[in-house]
Parts: structure tokens; C-alpha cells; sequence
């Protein structure tokens, strides 16, 4: 008779040898066709997960160009980590590498930041005073947390007196775990919060509000501490079936929602947070708050002229075709990741499937020809329930739930299996991506 022992054994090495087969394949990449001749000068603002991913798969597939990418960071961040770094399960470490490490050795990294872009004279003016030249302009800068936006609230106030910021950075995170540590442990009110803009994986406020809960359940022990989620708009996620699916589990663990509520100022002193509502302005209570920040693309974008006119007006995101990523007016810039203006697609996820499509358009357009690959707005978000636990929920732009192993991971259960994707499998591929491989 085969023991328990053994059967856990082998069931753990069965999804070891599945997560490592769905990480390696994930890294296998087709060899490019016949690399093609050209002089083409090339710039790309940011090397952050898109910048770095199309830098590398553009040295693959171009031969001669002069590919030059600027961004002042010598550490590049795994941003995905960061929630994991804000409970507990990370150090903050591992978040951070160095930027200069992932690119190849054919692309010239100026380690500066995009100050001026004029599209009309198509060069880009840097922090220190260069101005650089461009036959093609890949925009991929990220986004910038506006903190400042929230009255009362600064980045000083995270770690201590109940506050956690995890989307401010690795050092940020830690400290946000000091924060909600001490609550885990004594009880209390908590209080998470989302913004109001669009932000780069939405499904973070989500997973740090389940994964406090869990922690402080087996801590402090149930019935000690009290939740509360504010939601800003009249949903708890973007997706409808996935909205309804977390209704359920913020009921089932006891976690109420606040629809149509925005964080706008903080009191940290009196543990007061005052969100703005359609009847007016409310004040709550909190042991401990979770403050995400509206979210904007750089200013040096919202002053290009690239940006949308007539929507994300406050926000400056890029105006692209939503299936190209091409620039609306300037055909010869594409943009992608946070920065992009599209209606989805700000997760590391979505770069993966994004990179592709600038690769595939810009090289055409070297060519002389018109490229054929489209992004149908593919996002997708680990959403940790617990400890252990996670749905891999996987969408498009129309809403669709577009699982990538149907029939092995159920998008809307809560899965062992999800949880190692996001434990193992997806800094792998991650990794993968940003050398062009995935």
C-alpha cells in the first residue's frame, strides 16, 4: 500500500517537474528569421520589463541598427515581487538586479532619463543634456506613483503607525510588512485601498488584502481584526465574472467592501483615512492602511504630445492603437507596458505579449512592409487568496477568460498549482522575457 507520505511526495514531485516544463517552455523562442540589414537608429526610453524584453529581441533580429536605451536606474526591479516581499515571503532582494546585466552587449545603455521628446524633429532630449536622434522611438518609461496626490501622506510615514505602501519600491514593501506584521500579531481595523486611476496590476490590492487576512487569522487568530476594502468604483475587479468571484470570497472571509470609494487624505497621527464618495466625504477609522497612489504616466510624457486628448486626460497615457501599439500620429513610435493607452495590459504579463507585437510592426516598417501580429489586450494576474493559494486569472480586452492550460488550472479556483506558478514558474519566465527568449 502506497503510504500518504508517499503520495504527497510524489504529487510534489509531479508539479515540480509540470512548473519547471510550463517555465522552460515558456523561455523556448522560435530562431528568428534572417536577421535584417539596416542602419535604422533606434531609441528606447526605460529598461524596465518592455524596454529591456524589445531591446534584446531587436538585437536578434536586426543586424547593423543602433539600438541605444536610456534609464537612469542601475537596478532593475521584478515588480511582481513586491507583494510577496510585503507579507513576508521575500526578502526584498528578490525584487532587484541590475539593470545593465540583462542587456546585450550590442545595445548602448545611457544611463540617464528621458528629459524631451519631440516627435515632430524625432529626437529625445536626455536628463544631462544629450540629444539623441531616431528613425523609430520605442516609449516604455513605466509609470510614476503620485503620492502627493493623497493629502497628509508621504513615503516617510511607511513602516510605521500602521501604514504600508507596497507599490513604492523593495525598501518600501519590507517596511510595509513591518507595518502590517504588527497587526497580523495584535488585531485591529485594516483598511486597503485602491486609486481611482488606472495602475499597473490591479489585481495586487486584491492579493495584499486576502494574504493579510490569512496571515492575521493565523496569527492573532479569527475574530481579533476587522477588514475593509475601498473599492473605487462600483466593482472589485475590472472583470466581471472575476468581480463576482471576489464578492464572494470577501464574504466568505469576512472582508468588507466600500464601493465608490478614494482615498484622499491621511491622518497619521489620529489613524484617520478620509476617502472621497458620491455623498461626500467619509472618514475611517484604521490599526492598518494600505495606500496605493493614483497612477500617471512620467512627466516627460504628458508634455510630448503623445498622449491621448480626449481620455486618461489626468493620467497621459500614450496614444496607440490598442492591437499594434503604434502611435495614432507617429508612426514611427511605439509604445507599450504602464505607459501604453490602451484599455488593458499593465502587468508583466502583458509586456510578454506586447513585445512581440512592436517587434513584429517596427521591423516591418524597416522593411517597407506592413507587420501582421496584433495584441488583443492579454492580462494576466496571479491572484493569491491565501497562503498557498491563487486563482490564475487570465483575461483580454473584452473581458474573456483566456486560460492558458485549460483543462489543468481552473481560472476561478483556488489552486496550489496557481500559487507555484506565481512561486516558481513566473520569475522564470519572467527572466526568460527579458533576455527575448520568451
Amino acid at each position: 500500500m502506497t503510504s500518504d507520505n508517499s503520495i504527497h511526495t510524489s504529487r510534489r514531485t509531479f508539479l515540480g517537474l509540470a512548473l519547471g516544463g510550463l517555465a522552460t517552455a515558456a523561455s523556448v523562442r522560435p530562431a528568428p528569421a534572417q536577421r535584417v540589414q539596416t542602419k535604422a537608429r533606434i531609441v528606447i526610453i526605460g529598461a524596465g520589463a518592455a524596454g529591456t524584453s524589445v531591446a534584446n529581441r531587436l538585437v536578434e533580429r536586426l543586424d547593423g541598427a543602433s539600438i541605444t536605451i536610456l534609464d537612469p536606474s542601475a537596478e532593475h526591479l521584478y515588480q511582481p515581487g513586491l507583494s510577496l516581499v510585503a507579507v513576508g515571503l521575500r526578502p526584498a532582494s528578490y525584487t532587484q538586479s541590475n539593470t545593465a546585466d540583462w542587456l546585450p552587449k550590442d545595445v548602448t545603455l545611457i544611463p540617464e532619463a528621458a528629459a524631451a521628446i519631440d516627435a515632430e524633429a524625432k529626437t529625445v532630449g536626455t536628463s544631462d543634456g544629450q540629444t539623441l536622434s531616431y528613425d523609430f522611438l520605442v516609449v516604455a518609461p513605466g509609470l510614476v506613483l503620485d503620492h502627493d496626490a493623497i493629502e497628509g501622506f508621504s513615503l516617510d510615514m511607511v513602516g510605521s503607525n500602521g501604514i504600508g505602501a507596497l507599490y513604492a519600491g523593495p525598501q518600501y514593501a519590507a517596511k510595509t510588512w513591518e507595518a502590517a506584521s504588527k497587526f497580523t500579531e495584535d488585531g485591529g481595523v485594516g483598511v486597503f485601498t485602491r486609486p481611482v486611476t488606472e495602475m499597473k496590476c490591479a489585481g495586487a490590492p486584491l492579493k495584499h488584502t486576502f494574504l493579510i487576512e490569512d496571515i492575521a487569522t493565523r496569527t492573532a487568530g479569527a475574530g481579533k481584526h476587522e477588514m475593509h476594502y475601498a473599492a473605487h468604483d462600483g466593482a472589485l475587479f475590472g472583470v466581471p465574472i472575476v468581480s463576482e468571484k471576489v464578492r464572494m470570497l470577501f464574504g466568505d472571509r469576512g472582508i468588507t467592501p466600500h464601493y465608490r470609494h478614494v482615498l484622499k487624505a491621511v491622518d497619521g497621527g489620529r489613524k484617520i483615512a478620509t476617502f472621497e464618495t458620491p455623498d461626500g466625504d467619509t472618514e475611517m477609522e484604521y490599526d492598518y492602511l494600505h495606500v496605493i497612489p493614483p497612477q500617471r504616466a512620467p512627466e516627460v510624457i504628458r508634455q510630448s504630445g503623445l498622449s491621448w486628448a480626449d481620455k486618461w486626460t489626468d493620467q497621459g497615457w500614450v496614444e496607440v492603437d490598442m492591437k499594434t501599439l503604434r502611435h495614432l500620429r507617429y508612426p514611427d513610435i511605439f509604445a507599450l507596458g504602464d505607459v501604453a493607452g490602451v484599455p488593458k495590459g499593465k502587468t508583466a504579463a502583458s509586456v510578454k505579449w506586447q513585445v512581440p507585437v512592436v517587434e513584429d510592426h517596427l521591423v516591418a516598417a524597416i522593411e517597407g512592409r506592413e507587420g501582421r501580429a496584433a495584441y488583443d489586450g492579454y492580462t494576466s494576474c496571479p491572484l493569491i487568496t491565501r497562503v498557498g493559494r491563487a486563482m490564475l486569472v487570465e483575461f483580454d480586452y473584452h473581458n474573456n477568460l483566456v486560460p492558458s492550460f485549460p483543462g489543468m488550472i481552473a481560472p476561478l479556483e483556488e489552486l496550489w498549482i496557481s500559487w507555484l506558478m506565481k512561486e516558481v514558474a513566473l520569475k522564470a519566465t519572467y527572466n526568460a522575457m527579458l533576455r527575448g527568449k520568451a
